[in-house]
């Protein structure tokens, strides 16, 4: 990991201070004279390892605490903070270990979605989308919280019944 600008210190200082670990460029944009330095900012927080970006304006800062670099996020959040808490729920192995329904520790995870499909990776994290209604969302989900932060996931009984249809 290469070693911060002044500039790039006092950005990655500010968002810890806030404990704004999931921001957007409005968030940093009052350090900077104009755009472009804004967006070469990024580029080399990126380039760095200090910053994720998890969508086209929301990114992720790996905390300072975490030396080389590398880091994980809890899932939930994650996932949680890339839908922006809107259209989504976390389901299948996820949600079975959720409610305790499995011992299995997910290697990916499912997220019925109305925006995305496809798969993609955000801080080693494997995320699987499939497509689904707002109806849908709203009947198969439910708002728990983790770590004083809410996310959507799989009711109970839907869990249940998924894990009996793979039987």
């Amino acid at each position: 990991m290469k070693g911060l600008s002044k500039k790039e210190i006092e950005i990655v200082s500010d968002l810890e201070f806030n404990k704004k670990y999931y921001f957007t460029v409005d968030d940093i944009k009052n350090h900077f004279i104009n755009k472009k330095q804004m967006i070469n900012s990024i580029y080399n927080l990126r380039k760095k390892g200090r910053i994720v970006n998890l969508s086209r304006n929301k990114y992720y800062l790996v905390p300072i605490k975490a030396r080389t670099g590398k880091w994980a996020e809890d899932d939930f959040i994650l996932i949680d903070e890339l839908f922006n808490s809107k259209d989504y729920f976390i389901s299948n192995w996820a949600a079975a270990n959720y409610w305790r329904l499995t011992e299995q520790i997910p290697m990916k995870f499912d997220v019925h979605t109305t925006k995305r499909q496809g798969k993609v990776k955000v801080l080693n994290t494997p995320i699987i989308f499939h497509r689904t209604t707002k109806k849908r969302i709203q009947s198969a989900s439910v708002i728990r919280k983790i770590s004083d932060h809410e996310f959507r996931i799989m009711s109970k009984e839907k869990t249940r019944k998924w894990i009996k249809s793979r039987r």
